[in-house]
């Protein structure tokens, strides 16, 4: 494939555009020790594990053998809480995304499909001003859809004919395949693909490879 063969191209974002795992066990741990919920320390490894999935998938998996109250209690604690922390500590771009975005943005319209909490794409998208750069997003928060379905929202409703999906994780992948799309997979993240159609290992080799 060339970037001939694109009209857009929408982002995972965790994983593929930035790093906030420090921020969120920070917040995990802060929401544990706030309700007096007994559990190990949080690590960003513990988040990085699950981070990909819906929030509420993310918790749960994380937290196996907590009673279902304090579970509900730390979905609902930690989608606020993450967004708070991630604003006061900040979430790490990886290298070249702010330039390499920029310089993306101006060959195609550029669009972030999302498992993570309402507000926290907009949090991204303000603490590093990269909004001007994305038409569109769509995340699990605010539609409590998989992603696969918000991926087709972003489609249908931009009138895209041929964008092509950018992530780290098999999730993405599949997303992409279920929408009949190519998938571009970035191995610096934090999952595996099956057989992707297109293969970076550095976001200035993916701005390379399709600008």
């Amino acid at each position: 494939m060339t970037a001939l063969a694109f009209d857009s191209l929408i982002f995972d974002l965790d994983g593929t555009l930035w790093d906030t795992t420090p921020a969120c066990a920070v917040a995990w741990n802060n929401v544990l020790a706030r309700n007096s919920v007994e559990f190990r320390k949080i690590t960003a490894e513990d988040v990085r594990a699950v981070t990909g999935k819906p929030h509420e998938a993310c918790i749960r998996e994380t937290f196996v053998g907590l009673p279902e109250d304090q579970l509900i209690r730390l979905i609902d604690e930690t989608a606020t809480e993450d967004n708070a922390m991630i604003e006061k500590m900040g979430g790490e771009l990886y290298p070249g995304v702010s330039t390499g975005l920029a310089a993306l943005a101006q060959k195609y319209p550029l669009f972030i499909v999302s498992n993570c909490q309402s507000g926290y794409i907009e949090g991204f998208l303000n603490q590093h001003q990269l909004g001007p750069c994305f038409r569109d997003f769509e995340c699990w928060g605010n539609t409590g859809r998989p992603k696969g379905e918000n991926l087709k929202a972003v489609i249908d409703r931009n009138w895209l004919s041929a964008p092509l999906m950018i992530g780290d994780a098999e999730g993405d992948e599949r997303a992409a395949r279920e929408c009949s799309v190519p998938f571009a997979f970035v191995t610096y993240g934090f999952g595996a693909a099956t057989k992707p159609d297109m293969v970076f290992e550095s976001f200035e080799s993916l701005v390379h490879g399709l600008g």
